[in-house]
């Protein structure tokens, strides 16, 4: 969740243009708060399941398990050996959370009050905090053995006021929603709470740059490792840009040709810094940009930092803007017909019809994972197939957004 408010069930309609009320906004941001049930235990190693297999071999009826990778950069939840880290030191956990059979795409179920059921609700079931440096060894052996698409990694960077419980919860809705059957890894940085901590969390993003550059250019030394995703919201899509631009930097090879697609959604990004982020990140990286002129939440971005164009708030039928991400290379997804509540900052997630195909963007079949096949000790591993195309919805993202016809 980012911005103002939790998950809401969703609607499509075309999102009415209102003036923002500042204190409306204000009143809306305080009130937000996470939950997270009791009942967390360690995890073991036999406790990590095949993701590869995870969506068809679930028997019916049953919680579905998300395992997922955590890099935190957050102080509040680490131990109290862990205090004396240096601020923007990522530290790393293991956890599985439970999503109910009953699931609606789009949703995520919380208790209204009370304990959360795992037949009912999101649960983080297991949770085992890894004393490695770094993700690389951990995530290797995750892989090993995987074919196809299920080598991928997805890397999700969530935004501006959003906790950790939201966060994790939300990974685990995209990935159950989409299907994706490789190794989900949620990056999380301070982003503190209220709107008066907006500029606060520019600065804990920016101090967390330099551990997710570390953990993408890690992950793209694992040999058994298939494509690097990433997929950003809203102030996390300025972060995330900003790791593949620093990690670009050091290498000319980005991600040693790994990174597979990288999908902003709601970018609270200024068109300026975009574009020089573009300018060494490069035009063949696979970069799409989800926008919609009725997003609220980025409206007060702009106001917030002297009326300042957001990349995700661009109009795609203005011809100057178009032709502008043209330009750089970058594909544009116009969401503006559809709403997700009164803000309107989370459609990426909440829109049934969008994180599905986002899904199946990621598990589309690549020509290369055709006749692959992965050996261990000798013996050849056909067991893991990926997600069954049965379980997905296989049609593609729109199309971007046309470019619009010159005036004759």
């Amino acid at each position: 969740m980012n911005w103002f408010s939790p998950a809401t069930p969703y609607r499509a309609a075309t999102a009415p243009r209102r003036v923002l009320s500042l204190a409306t906004v204000f009143g809306l941001a305080i009130s937000v708060s996470g939950c997270l049930g009791d009942g967390v235990t360690d995890m073991t190693a036999s406790a990590v399941s095949s993701a590869g297999n995870l969506f068809a071999s679930t028997p019916a009826g049953e919680p579905i398990p998300i395992d997922m990778f955590v890099a935190s950069t957050r102080r509040n939840d680490r131990g109290a050996s862990e205090r004396n880290l240096a601020e923007g030191t990522a530290h790393y956990s293991l956890l599985t959370i439970t999503v109910p059979p009953g699931h609606r795409t789009g949703n995520i179920e919380m208790p209204t009050f009370g304990r959360p059921n795992p037949r009912n609700h999101f649960v983080l079931a297991q949770s085992r905090r890894l004393g490695s440096e770094t993700l690389a060894q951990d995530v290797a052996t995750h892989v090993s053995g995987r074919v196809g698409s299920n080598r991928d990694v997805l890397i999700y960077v969530h935004g501006f006021n959003t906790t950790l419980d939201e966060a994790r919860f939300r990974l685990a809705q995209i990935v159950a929603d989409g299907r994706f059957g490789g190794v989900p890894i949620l990056f999380t940085w301070p982003a503190q709470d209220g709107l008066l901590s907006y500029v606060s969390a520019k600065e804990s993003a920016t101090v967390s740059r330099d551990a997710l550059t570390g953990m993408l250019n890690d992950l793209a030394a694992i040999p058994s490792i298939g494509r690097i995703h990433v997929l950003a919201h809203s102030m996390g899509a300025w972060l995330a840009m900003e790791a593949l631009r620093e990690s670009a930097i050091g290498n000319p090879r980005l991600l040693n040709g790994k990174l597979g697609n990288v999908m902003l959604a709601a970018p609270d990004i200024d068109f300026s810094v975009f574009r020089q982020q573009m300018a060494k990140v490069g035009p063949d990286a696979n970069v799409s940009v989800f926008t919609s002129t009725g997003d609220r939440a980025l409206s007060l971005s702009s106001r917030l930092v002297g009326e300042r164009l957001r990349v995700g708030a661009i109009d795609p039928n203005k011809p100057q803007d178009r032709a502008e991400l043209d330009r750089l290379g970058v594909k544009v997804y116009d969401l503006s017909s559809i709403s997700d509540g009164w803000i309107n900052h989370g459609a990426y997630a909440t829109a049934p019809s969008v994180v599905r195909q986002i899904g199946a963007q990621l598990t589309k079949p690549r020509a290369e994972d055709a006749r692959e096949t992965s050996i261990i000790d000798g013996g050849i591993v056909a067991d893991r197939a990926p997600v069954r195309a049965s379980l997905i919805e296989t049609q593609p993202l729109p199309p971007p957004t046309p470019a619009p016809t010159p005036a004759q």
